[in-house]
């Protein structure tokens, strides 16, 4: 066996998978926790909790019958992006993480979007818009309301990073993963030294840049101890879990569309240059393949929006009891709209300052409606980065769907109805792990090629095509979404104002 170990540190879980180079898919484990919300703008967490969830995930991969570790011959890591960490020399916390849905820096983010003109942000770092959610402004929100973290921090690392201090012992990172932070220069692939200057941030304080995909390291004796996993095994940096997810499904060359329906709702599509959205809507993130970009629209709550509401207003059920209520009722939810901003809206729209609505509901409106509505909402936000990606040059004539939305046989077909193109699934929800594993295989020789690695690991479940009959209703409520968002964007910038 030539094993291939991959591990993804996302918003409220880490994953694990274990894949045989010739066999594929073996094992995954996952380790959910829950994040932290002193105040509603605010989403914390112990940064250690990445690596005990870490530990636990890939010992209990590690246990499948029939798994021999020895047989692991390296490990991928990947995480979210721009949730960043303040830690001493020795790489300890100093304080909680805040995590990318943390929105306290609305202050520095503004003032840094009147210091840095708009285009001259987009022509550096891929970024949009500059919003509390990328980690610059949250550095100067430290520097400013907590100057004792601040100031103590020998590193300020993002998770994946954190996690590879504990695999190796050295702070180090990647352009796949610091891209969406504001302080990458992602044509360079280097630190933005005015963004630097800007947040008060030498380059010294910050990891060692090394290419996405490439060995950091050996596997440190404690690690292994720690994991179960041989001495010495190479550690590879994997990047953005939407690097190594679009990896994953097979999303390494131009042609494809892939989107993901986890925490978060995330549109991915591989281009070979930055820059060529006329529009500078589209966000550009370094891939985790070598030498392409990616197309990534987010938008903060996709699948999040759905545990919201089983776990405050669906009695605390499982999913398949919410979609079952939902399969129940009409295309269009007999008019009830939801807009799923929990979190703000970003791609397309951008206001951060955005809310979650139900409008329309009546008397003879029921739990399924609501349920519904939360899932054809979600689906209405792919549709507008879908129609955002089409406008940069990157249309789908097919839409491969991974993470843990994927598993939902309604939420697929509906997503398929509402945007109108087929909808792909793949064996094994992980994506990201998947793509992790590739990437260590490609490394370390297992495969010559991402694409190689791609015929080998990745595999089509299912194939979700459009119903015509439910077009037109669709096309109302989608109509219905965006006129609703549109009616309200005043209100949510005023809302914005009234902060201030």
């Amino acid at each position: 066996m030539t094993l291939l170990l991959g591990l993804d540190v996302g918003t409220t879980s880490v994953k694990a998978g274990l894949f045989d180079a010739r066999r594929g898919h073996l094992a995954s484990a996952g380790r959910e926790y829950r994040l932290s919300h002193p105040a509603p703008d605010r989403a914390e967490i112990d940064a250690e909790t990445w690596w005990a969830a870490a530990v636990a995930a890939v010992r209990e991969v590690l246990a499948t019958p029939g798994v021999d570790a020895s047989a692991v011959v390296a490990l991928a890591v990947s995480s979210q992006g721009e949730s960043v960490v303040a830690v001493d020399a020795a790489g300890r916390p100093l304080g909680p993480a805040l995590v990318w849905l943390d929105n306290r820096a609305s202050d520095e983010a503004r003032e840094l979007s009147e210091r840095f003109a708009a285009d001259l942000v987009y022509e550096r770092t891929g970024v949009p818009d500059i919003n509390p959610t990328w980690t610059a402004p949250k550095l100067l929100w430290w520097r400013r309301h907590e100057p004792d973290v601040f100031d103590a921090a020998a590193r300020f690392l993002l998770a994946q990073d954190a996690v590879l201090h504990r695999l190796t012992g050295r702070f180090v990172t990647n352009g796949g993963l610091w891209c969406t932070t504001l302080l990458l220069d992602i044509r360079e692939g280097g630190w933005w030294p005015e963004m630097l200057e800007a947040v008060g941030v030498a380059s010294e304080r910050l990891p060692e840049l090394v290419p996405t995909g490439s060995v950091v390291g050996p596997l440190t004796p404690a690690a292994a101890a720690a994991l179960g996993l041989p001495v010495g095994i190479p550690v590879v940096a994997a990047g953005m879990d939407q690097g190594a997810g679009a990896v994953g499904v097979g999303n390494v060359a131009p042609g494809m569309v892939s989107e993901s329906t986890g925490g978060a709702l995330t549109l991915q599509a591989t281009v070979r240059r930055p820059g060529a959205d006329p529009s500078g809507q589209t966000p550009v993130y370094v891939h985790s393949v070598s030498g392409a970009w990616l197309y990534c629209p987010v938008c903060p709550t996709g699948g999040m929006a759905l545990t919201w509401f089983r776990d405050q207003l669906g009695d605390g059920g499982d999913y398949d009891a919410l979609t079952a209520l939902a399969g129940a009722v009409p295309p269009g939810c007999d008019g009830l709209t939801m807009l799923p901003h929990l979190a703000g809206a970003f791609s397309p729209e951008y206001v951060p300052t955005a809310r979650g609505v139900f409008a329309g509901f009546t008397l003879a409106h029921t739990r399924g409606h609501f349920a519904r509505a939360v899932l054809e909402a979600v689906a209405f936000m792919l549709r507008r980065n879908l129609e955002l990606l089409a406008g940069a040059g990157a249309p789908a004539a097919e839409v491969h769907s991974h993470g843990g939305g994927a598993r939902s046989d309604l939420w697929n077909q509906v997503k398929a109805d509402v945007c109108g193109v087929p909808v792909v699934t793949l064996e094994g929800e992980d994506a990201a792990v998947r793509g992790d594993a590739m990437l260590a295989g490609v490394a370390v020789g297992a495969f010559p090629d991402l694409a190689a690695a791609a015929r080998a690991l990745v595999a089509t479940r299912h194939r979700y095509e459009p119903d015509p009959a439910t077009r037109a209703a669709y096309d109302d409520a989608y109509d219905r979404y965006v006129r609703l968002f549109e009616a309200l964007r005043p209100e949510f910038e005023r809302t914005a104002e009234d902060n201030r």
